[in-house]
């Protein structure tokens, strides 16, 4: 157990013949009393900052802490993040492919079906021609034929004009 002050003060010392000067004692007991009560003091002090020093580390060191695990969350919370928008990006981009691939084959179908509207009115013009052609043709076979007709008409109608006027004549 360590000494205190008050026990240096109280410390007696028994007595010889020839022994130390007792006032010349009792002033070094003063004095080291003295420097025993500062060091004590300045002990007392030093404790006190240490615990005041330690109390700041370790609101420091829950500071830190606390910012640490916010870094880790908040690193956490950017690489879902990430990770969302990567998901994201990829889903908007197979819907774009989709909507692409459906523009597309719709277009084709289009395509396709005017491609085919095409040749069928190609076939109906061809018909539509050849069928023209053919009353065409058909007319020209029936004012031929007319015109014969005519012709023969005209042919027997002035040789009997001509046995007529002979006729007359004769």
């Amino acid at each position: 157990m360590p000494l205190t002050p008050l026990d240096i003060h109280n410390k007696e010392f028994g007595r010889r013949l020839r022994g130390y000067d007792e006032d010349e004692v009792n002033e070094f007991l003063d004095q080291i009393i003295k420097d025993y009560e500062a060091l004590i003091r300045e002990n007392k002090e030093l404790q006190s900052q240490a615990l005041s020093l330690q109390e700041k580390l370790n609101h420091f060191a829950n500071i830190e802490e606390t910012l640490s695990k916010t870094i880790i969350v908040a690193q956490e919370a950017a690489d879902e993040v990430k990770i969302n928008a990567k998901k994201e990006a990829q889903l908007i981009v197979k819907e774009a492919e989709k909507n692409a691939d459906r523009i597309i084959n719709e277009a084709l179908a289009k395509s396709r079906k005017v491609t085919l509207e095409v040749e069928e009115l190609k076939k109906q013009a061809s018909i539509y021609r050849s069928r023209f052609r053919t009353l065409v043709e058909a007319q020209l076979d029936l004012l031929t034929q007319t015109q014969e007709g005519w012709d023969k008409l005209e042919s027997s109608s002035q040789l009997s004009s001509g046995e007529g006027s002979r006729q007359l004549n004769g």
